[in-house]
């Protein structure tokens, strides 16, 4: 059996999607990988053989977890419009026990990341990263960092359909309200483009990847989302209290959150020696 695509389901996709009120984030992913299908497709009529096709394309030209993420996104556009028999079943994916070294940011790295924006007088980039690290947000939550909430030090998030309320540290409250006093910026987002929007990921990945060379940090390292990360692991290092950090993280799930607080399998052996298990 096959179906005929046009620019009008994607449209009722679309508004379907903002009705059940995904965010911003979601929204356009799910456009962006159900268009991206029928543009690989290239005609009108599709069938589960087209969709299986797909998948194996996906599945050599990304890693599994994306190739997962993709296929979730047409699942629900077929589930949207009662295609039930184009879905595909997800790639399993064995549980990853370490993180990998060569993708985690670590601190030293971090900090030279921060000498690297204010050596280049980068005071807007300098201050954002150690938001984002300080805190735990995401990148998409920036806007939420506002003059009112650096005031009263904390962060109102409405992300995912969740609302939470994230605590400021009182270092970078103070911090931040020097920044916005030089920027005259006297209400809203403080990290905002020089029309007054709010920076969007594109921007702050582009000027992070421009610190690495200066820093001397690899570039497959460097990326918004690695400083929620750091932020993740050196807090669950210090407080071992991974419920409390799946809540500041604003994560349903504490299985999301063990993946953020991985350590390296470096980390494990030195772990494992330390045991004193072994007479030599």
């Amino acid at each position: 059996m096959t179906k005929t695509m046009n620019g009008q389901l994607i449209d009722n996709f679309r508004e379907y999607l903002i009705n059940e009120e995904k965010s911003s984030a979601t929204l356009e992913k799910y456009i962006r990988d159900v268009t991206q299908f029928f543009m690989w497709i290239s005609k009108s009529d599709i069938d589960k053989r087209t969709v299986l096709d797909y998948k194996e394309y996906l599945k050599e030209k990304f890693a599994p977890a994306s190739v997962n993420s993709i296929l979730s996104s047409l699942n629900s556009f077929f589930d949207f419009n009662q295609w039930y028999e184009l879905k595909v079943k997800m790639l399993k994916i064995l549980k990853q026990i370490f993180a990998q070294k060569d993708k985690e940011l670590t601190k030293a790295e971090y900090e030279r990341l921060l000498n690297a924006a204010r050596d280049k007088k980068n005071q807007r980039l300098y201050y954002l990263m150690q938001t984002i690290c300080s805190s735990g947000i995401r990148v998409s939550e920036l806007k939420a960092i506002t003059i009112s909430a650096v005031k009263c030090r904390k962060a109102t998030i409405n992300s995912k359909g969740k609302m939470r309320i994230v605590l400021l540290p009182k270092e970078l409250c103070k911090m931040l309200e020097e920044y916005a006093k030089t920027q005259k910026i006297k209400s809203g987002p403080i990290f905002i483009t020089r029309t007054g929007k709010p920076l969007d990921r594109s921007t702050i990945w582009k000027m992070m990847k421009a610190l690495c060379d200066t820093a001397g940090v690899e570039k497959n390292k460097v990326f918004p989302h690695n400083l929620r990360h750091l932020f993740a692991r050196t807090y669950y290092s210090l407080q071992k209290d991974i419920v409390r950090l799946a809540d500041i993280l604003g994560h349903s799930s504490i299985n999301t959150t063990r993946i953020y607080t991985m350590e390296t399998g470096e980390v494990h052996r030195r772990q494992i020696q330390k045991l004193g298990l072994l007479r030599i």
